[in-house]
């Protein structure tokens, strides 16, 4: 019997698991089967890097191909070939993170203990594609990550394990490494000990759904007021990037406070600088930008890239 590991920087932490397993995914840092009699991973096929167009395996790829673990990357389940490859690992249980796949019900079924989900929200809340851009948009105070036994449904199956974060002055990619931290040690908690964490039905109250982030909602809307617009700059950041646009140049703000209320303008019109320190108009307030990067240019503070690109007070943004 081997120890087990799941980490998102290389620590470790080990727990003593039993059985055969396998991991459907390419997040290492949201789950892992390492140990337990590793039964090898199905993975998304390699996709073209954004440069250059070579295809690019992950970090979870890579890692088995070093231990000489069995990996396959089929372009869907529904066939029966597939199907029956899967069912001839003989599992005790998969774990599924970031696939992108479909999984039929034969799938599910095939591992005696079923297939386990790591989702990134508190469910019922927020099932579905962007839970962590949801929940910063909507204001959540707290979110978290969910252990779930996978069912036919979006992210409606019966939870394990629940723990909770805060929210407040995270971006998306913050929170999203903060749970996918909490969910590997979730998981390897859950898998050590299965029967310990037994799954029970989701409320029924409650039921939010995640749609997938659409590019154009990126675009910073001034006529919303500025703490909406501080929520939208944190949920985008870093994709794919809250922007405006000025002089046919796109800019994107990864970060901005909210302005007091006695440093806004009466009367100000959304959208229209109230400084030459990129303080914005909103509806209701204003904020002031804190980080900023240009259309092929690296992340900079506002205040160095007001050095070289004045913003002077009564620009109009859009």
């Amino acid at each position: 019997m081997r120890r087990a590991t799941s980490s998102a920087k290389a620590r470790s932490h080990a727990y003593r698991l039993h059985g055969n397993a396998a991991l459907c995914g390419a997040d290492a840092r949201r789950a892992s089967c390492r140990g337990a009699r590793d039964r090898g991973r199905l993975h998304p096929a390699p996709r073209p890097a954004q440069r250059g167009k070579k295809l690019q395996q992950s970090a979870v790829h890579n890692w088995a191909e070093d231990h000489d673990l069995p990996v396959r990357t089929p372009g869907s389940l529904k066939g029966t070939d597939e199907q029956a490859a899967f069912a001839a690992l003989d599992l005790d249980v998969a774990v599924v993170a970031a696939y992108g796949l479909i999984l039929p019900q034969a799938v599910l079924d095939a591992p005696r203990e079923g297939c386990l989900n790591v989702h990134g929200s508190i469910l019922p809340r927020w099932r579905g594609a962007a839970p962590v851009q949801r929940a910063i948009l909507a204001g959540d105070v707290e979110t978290g990550v969910t252990i779930m036994q996978m069912d036919a449904g979006l992210d409606t199956g019966a939870m394990r394990l629940v723990e909770r974060t805060p929210v407040a002055g995270k971006s998306a990619g913050m929170l999203t490494d903060e749970l996918a931290e909490m969910g590997a040690l979730m998981m390897v908690r859950v898998l050590s000990d299965l029967h310990a964490f037994a799954p029970h039905a989701q409320p029924d109250e409650g039921v939010t759904y995640a749609a997938k982030i659409d590019k154009s909602e990126a675009r910073l809307d001034f006529l919303t007021s500025a703490v909406q617009v501080e929520r939208q700059i944190r949920a985008f950041n870093p994709m794919p990037g809250a922007f405006f646009e000025l002089d046919g140049e796109r800019y994107k703000l990864l970060a901005a406070e909210v302005v007091p209320p006695a440093d806004t303008v009466a009367g100000a019109k959304p959208g229209v600088t109230l400084d030459d320190a990129l303080t914005i108009a909103c509806n209701p307030g204003a904020i002031r930008a804190t980080r900023v990067q240009r259309a092929g240019k690296p992340a900079m503070d506002a205040a160095e890239l007001l050095r070289g690109r004045a913003i002077p007070k009564g620009t109009r943004l859009a």
